[in-house]
């Protein structure tokens, strides 16, 4: 194990006899804080470990999924903090552009105003001043939760600094070609009025209507089928397979377009499906990405028909309708000409909706700034398959490749107010020019900003770097990237993991912005659902915490937190996490009131006794188990190692076999009394990182040093005991055996039975009176009559029941419950010897019946051993 080096007060503070994690949390986080344990200094000459905080939006509040993701990443900074690395957890906020407009513009239309009422710099100015008032309530919550994140440098995205770098990334990006402005078909919120990418697009199962139209007369007609009806007045053509014998006289005719006076050609395209439908679609290349495809390959018009709220544009009898209230009306008109061929409602399809506010967004033509992703998103595919980045778990790596080797440019303009203006100065003669944070905008009539404002995801994409002072060359820079994991749920991989991997690689001269990349799962409620408000199934774990303390939701969390799976979370599981923090602090009282400490050197081996080297030995193995579960990101394993060591083997087991020892006083007491000390030590900083409160009080009460916050992290000595492990391996079987057998008895469990114990010529001969305090046995004395007698290993334990139980009433109880399980026995056996049920029945009613009688016949084994057991009449 590790010497600690830390100084010790003049006096230890007594333990009080109750754990409560409201009157410490808060005390002893802002003790760390203000001693300055969780900041970093670029001037060290320790190690660097740096994990960068997946910034949360500033509109946000701790949910789950916060205070799951979040204690993963401090439980990794504390450990990598107390091994002597110089440990960042770099914190900050997004400012979230779309999500907090739309917060700040519901607060006007309280007062019945609109943005536009304020105007740009206004309504700029009012989005910052309701940051500095209500935003960032989440930071709050994060102490809470005892995130050790170097507050000082707590760092906005909208900062001078961080502005600073998306300008020059911006400009560089542009200059070299990789920026660029174009007309395309984009995801448009008409209630947002800004364009939205592709990743943020939720897709959700509607009611809506499949329409079928004739489109055409006499031998040239086309049926089309359509969810959109109100599109149709924006169609430019219709198109079938080449292949397709139907319709081989009509490619590259003019057909009639119902309800205008317009004709549209046909066309022939392999994208459409000649086995779909009728083999033949409407192309609408302003509203859908499809049909802007097939319109590029064939050169037709774009005809816009929705304007950017979903208005109706077109002359004629339905201009100035909403989209909604057009279909129905297009439809109805349609019906009355004798369009409509066949009308299916409800009809249940997959249609996008705006991730912030719900709406259902419009696929629309618009003029927008686009990052050629070509060149970017190659180097982020190599940067994984040269080794350079790896991905946990290995089974993710496909995924980000499917994703990164196909992904099609990234439209990162939005018309909104609040973000990243962009950098972008226009022309009286259509010129452009992309501005750096040191250079003055052209001067001159005619000269102005571009409006729009950048994609949240552009500035948080150089959040490793930019974090650190770049573009300036910073020791902080210089120190602390790369960065050495990315922990993130596997949601973010296309919004953020993939854009900060090509923003490192760009601007850092190869260098990716982490080495790794952690994929954990989503939150999830005790069924396994996701969790959602309109679910009614969230949890605020503010809630839980003050209720359970924030170590009993931070261990449940980590505790169920196995690699790239989703994590299923109760109240029920919080209660036994907080159950475990009982029974660490009850434990450490009570070896603090027999002795244990932590005062000089172990005592030589040959002074400790077997249950000592076997405690030592599995400390040591619990070290390198929980060290390597860290190495590979395996929180759930190594917290249910901690946990059963803890619990099983240190409080249950050792502490109990250790009782008899303090009892008898002497030197072994005090043997023993270092050892559970040096036990208690070590497990205490081991369970500090995902139990940071209880830890702290205990550990810096048992050593009556400063904090376990800058303890040592243990290390295995090598130390191994395998002949004491299977010399305690054989009482706990001794102790188990006859607790069962004791249970299956009715006795309650402080119930003392004489009892003649025959461990002469075995190793359990020393421990004998360890074995009669577990068990509660009593001395055998003169009228010692055995009425059960148990071989268990290698050894006999003869116990004397004939005053502890009430031999009659058991054999009938044990009588009735034989009947019982030979009942079910039959029942199983009939029915399995049925060949025709058999041939009916699905194969997993045959496998329940299977396990019956699997069981069935254990219980008869059970029972008829209990009853031979029982003393004769």
């Amino acid at each position: 194990m590790t010497e600690n080096t830390q100084q010790q007060p003049a006096t230890t503070p007594e333990l009080p006899t109750q754990y409560a994690p409201a009157e410490v949390e808060g005390t002893l986080y802002e003790r760390w804080v203000g001693r300055g344990y969780f900041e970093a200094d670029a001037k060290s000459d320790k190690t660097p470990y740096t994990v960068v905080i997946p910034p949360p939006n500033v509109t946000g509040s701790l949910h789950m999924g916060h205070a799951f993701e979040h204690t993963l990443i401090d439980a990794l900074t504390r450990r990598k903090r107390m091994q002597g690395y110089e440990t960042l957890w770099q914190p900050g906020m997004d400012h979230a552009g779309i999500a907090t407009q739309n917060v700040v513009e519901r607060e006007l239309a309280k007062e019945g105003k609109s943005r536009h009422d304020l105007g740009r710099e206004a309504f700029v100015e009012r989005v910052w001043q309701w940051k500095a008032e209500s935003g960032g309530q989440i930071q709050g919550q994060m102490r809470r939760l005892g995130e050790g994140v170097a507050w000082s440098r707590d760092r906005f995205t909208m900062d001078e600094g961080l502005s600073r770098a998306v300008q020059t990334v911006f400009k560089k990006m542009y200059d070299e070609g990789l920026i660029y402005r174009a007309e395309r078909i984009i995801n448009w919120c008409p209630r947002c009025l800004t364009a939205i990418s592709d990743i943020e697009v939720d897709y959700q199962d509607d009611d809506g209507e499949l329409v079928s139209l004739k489109y055409g007369d006499g031998d040239e007609t086309v049926v089309v089928a359509t969810t959109r009806a109100e599109t149709m007045l924006g169609d430019t053509a219709v198109a079938v397979h080449p292949d397709d014998e139907r319709y081989a006289h009509l490619i590259g005719k003019r057909i009639t377009l119902p309800l205008t006076d317009r004709t549209i050609p046909v066309v022939a395209d392999t994208h459409v499906d000649p086995e779909f439908g009728t083999g033949a679609v409407k192309v609408t290349p302003a509203h859908d990405p499809n049909d802007f495809a097939i319109g590029q390959r064939h050169g037709l018009e774009s005809i816009e028909v929705l304007d950017e709220r979903g208005i109706i544009t077109v002359h004629g009898p339905f201009e100035g309708l909403d989209r909604f209230e057009a279909r129905s009306a297009i439809v109805a008109a349609l019906r009355a000409d004798g369009r409509i061929v066949a009308e299916k409602r409800p009809y249940t399809h997959s249609v996008g909706h705006c991730s912030r506010c719900r709406t259902t967004l419009e696929p629309r033509v618009s003029l927008q700034w686009w990052v050629k992703v070509e060149p970017l998103a190659k180097a982020a595919g190599d940067a994984v398959r040269d080794g350079k980045v790896a991905i946990h778990p290995a089974d993710m790596t496909q995924r980000y490749y499917d994703w990164v080797d196909n992904m099609h440019d990234w439209c990162i303009s939005r018309q909104l107010w609040w973000g990243h203006r962009i950098p972008i100065w226009h022309g009286p003669n259509g010129e452009m020019v992309a501005v750096g944070p040191d250079e003055q905008p052209p001067a001159g009539e005619g000269w102005e900003q571009d409006p729009d404002v950048l994609d949240t995801w552009f500035s948080s994409g150089l959040w490793p770097f930019s974090t650190l002072g770049w573009p300036e060359q910073t020791p902080d820079l210089e120190k602390f990237y790369s960065t050495d994991v990315l922990v993130t749920g596997y949601d973010l991989m296309f919004f953020w993991v993939a854009r900060m991997m090509m923003f490192g690689l760009y601007t850092m001269d190869g260098e990716p912005p982490f080495r790794t990349v952690a994929f954990h799962g989503m939150v999830r409620d005790e069924f396994g659902k996701k969790m959602s408000k309109s679910a009614g199934n969230t949890v605020n774990p503010l809630d839980w915490m003050d209720t359970y303390g924030s170590d009993a939701v931070r261990f449940t969390l980590a505790r169920g937190a196995n690699p790239g799976t989703d994590v299923p979370i109760g109240e029920d599981w919080v209660q036994a996490s907080r159950n475990f923090a009982n029974k660490i602090w009850n434990a450490t009282r009570f070896a603090l009131m027999n002795g244990a400490n932590v005062e000089g050197d172990l005592p030589p081996v040959e002074q400790q006794s077997a249950a000592d080297r076997w405690i030592l030995s599995r400390l040591n193995k619990t070290v390198a188990e929980v060290d390597a579960y860290y190495d590979d990101y395996q929180f759930a394993k190594l917290s249910d190692a901690l946990y059963h060591f803890a619990w099983d083997e240190v409080f249950d087991w050792y502490v109990e076999l250790s009782k008899t020892t303090y009892f008898a006083g002497g030197e072994q007491a005090k043997v023993s009394a270092r050892v559970l000390g040096e036990v208690l030590d070590v497990t205490l900083r081991l369970l500090h990182p995902v139990t940071p409160f209880v830890t702290e009080a205990l550990w810096t009460t048992l050593t009556g040093r400063e904090s376990v916050v800058i303890a040592d992290w243990p290390a295995d000595s090598g130390f191994r005991d395998d002949a004491a492990e299977r010399e305690i391996e054989l009482v706990q079987r001794v102790v188990t055996e006859v607790r069962r057998f004791r249970s299956d008895q009715g006795l309650q469990p402080g119930q003392k039975v004489p009892a003649r114990l025959g461990l002469t010529g075995t190793t359990l001969a020393p421990h004998e009176a360890a074995i009669r305090q577990l068990l509660r046995l009593q001395p055998e004395g003169d009228a010692f009559h055995a009425t059960a007698t148990l071989p268990v290993a290698g050894a006999t334990v003869a116990l004397d029941l004939s005053g502890a139980i009430d031999v009659p009433a058991e054999r009938k109880r044990l009588a009735k419950d034989l009947a019982a399980a030979e009942k079910e026995k039959a029942q199983a056996e009939a029915k399995l010897g049925n060949d025709a049920f058999l041939a009916k029945a699905p194969d997993q009613v045959v496998d329940k019946i299977r396990t019956r009688l699997a069981s069935a016949e254990a219980d008869i084994t059970r029972i008829s051993a209990q009853l031979e057991s029982l003393p004769s009449l």
